[in-house]
């Protein structure tokens, strides 16, 4: 399994606790872990969005068919070992993760929000964490930095 997290400057906890248990996963081939330009920073609370790529391994099987409709013939077929609703599934199951606050054919969304009041201080700030899981094509395709 490939790790990119070049892009990311390793703020966000959800986002590691995400890293950590994708990595547990046998049928992930490819993560990178991103800045989302959305991040900011304000005197009542911190918006952190971080952006997951991945890329499901691929399984090659040998199928049998007929060619012309009389010769028997077999061919390769590849197929992904996974499904974004297959990790859905999977990450629901976690306890440390749970189910997405979102999710679609292409995406899972999760949102965490904590308050946290630092030590010797009387105010605090609400740290809104924003994680996004991608899923990337074929082997030949992997994402290329964004630059905002």
């Amino acid at each position: 399994m490939q790790i990119d997290t070049t892009n990311w400057s390793g703020e966000g906890s959800f986002t590691q606790v995400l890293i950590d248990r994708l990595k547990e996963i046998a049928t992930i081939d490819f993560i990178r872990v991103e800045n989302a330009p959305a991040s900011r920073s304000e005197a009542d609370y911190n918006f952190i969005s971080n952006e997951i790529y991945l890329r499901f391994a691929t399984e090659t099987r040998l199928e049998s068919t007929r060619r012309f409709g009389i010769l028997p013939s077999t061919r390769a077929v590849t197929s992904k070992a996974m499904t974004v609703a297959g990790l859905e599934q999977a990450l629901t199951g976690l306890s440390d993760v749970g189910a997405p606050d979102y999710a679609d054919a292409a995406m899972l969304q999760y949102l965490r929000t904590e308050r946290v009041v630092p030590a010797y201080q009387t105010r605090g700030y609400k740290l809104v964490e924003l994680v996004r899981l991608y899923e990337i094509g074929s082997v030949n395709e992997v994402p290329t930095p964004s630059r905002h």
